[in-house]
């Protein structure tokens, strides 16, 4: 959905004195347990969810860094693999770029955002399973050249074209009061060939065609999403063969999945 622009003439008297609240509680977030609350309060209003991602870095290098915001137990603490969460990143801020950075909702069970196929291992993991809609916009640094991803997701599919303009407003506020916030403490980085993840010695870049092989995708297919010709892919299955001890796909992916 492409939001309209917005008029302020058109909202109510109770819904500018909505967004003055929220806009000045905002001002007063000095840490993590402030960002909560204050996205637990009035906020929900404006765009009610149940998790909010936020996500900076160089995207087109998978320097990436992120950051999760959520009352559900587990999702924030539970740590997660940088190898296995950059695709599901990656997916979202392209998605973002294609629509000339305008900020979007999603049906996620009928938009082929496909968050069933991201078999992440954590709490985060098994949270954005049970979601059904979500909200996605970002903020380009045109200093720092590096883009901000904010991404809602919420259990219901109350992240409508009503949010678009109530993202619009806040976001701005919001990620001034993420940037006093201290991150989690997940270091930046690179799924590059050389980097060893913590599944039988596979390179991040293994370990990223891997989470495309569970999703039965063919090495064009991965060589396409990864912007690597097939036989590199074709390469990089043989050397996983080895490091799984197994002869074929199916083998393998029923390795990882017995991890």
């Amino acid at each position: 959905m492409i939001p309209e622009k917005i008029k302020f003439s058109s909202f109510s008297a109770e819904h500018l004195q909505r967004y003055a609240k929220i806009i000045e509680e905002g001002v007063t977030v000095r840490s993590h347990v402030d960002l909560l609350r204050w996205l637990q309060g009035e906020m929900q209003h404006c765009l009610p969810h149940e998790i909010m991602l936020a996500a900076w870095g160089d995207f087109d290098s998978n320097l990436i860094q992120h950051d999760v915001v959520s009352a559900l137990p587990g999702v924030r603490t539970d740590p997660v693999n940088p190898a296995r969460f950059s695709p599901l990143l990656g997916d979202l801020y392209n998605c973002w770029v294609e629509r000339d950075k305008t900020p979007y909702t999603l049906d996620i069970g009928a938009s082929g955002l496909l968050l069933e196929g991201w078999r992440l291992q954590c709490s985060l993991g098994q949270a954005l399973q049970g979601m059904r809609s979500s909200l996605l916009h970002g903020i380009s640094d045109k200093r720092g050249r590096h883009d901000c991803l904010y991404v809602f997701f919420s259990s219901k599919n109350n992240l409508n074209s009503s949010t678009l303009s109530a993202i619009e407003i806040l976001l701005p506020y919001l990620d001034t009061a993420l940037r006093g916030v201290a991150p989690l403490p997940h270091p930046i980085l690179p799924l590059a060939d050389t980097l060893e993840s913590d599944v039988h010695g596979l390179t991040g870049r293994e370990a990223e065609i891997m989470e495309w092989v569970k999703m039965g995708k063919t090495n064009a297919e991965i060589g396409i999403i990864l912007s690597i010709s097939a036989f590199t892919v074709k390469n990089h299955m043989q050397h996983i063969f080895k490091k799984l001890d197994v002869y074929n796909r199916t083998r393998a992916v029923s390795k990882m999945e017995a991890i």
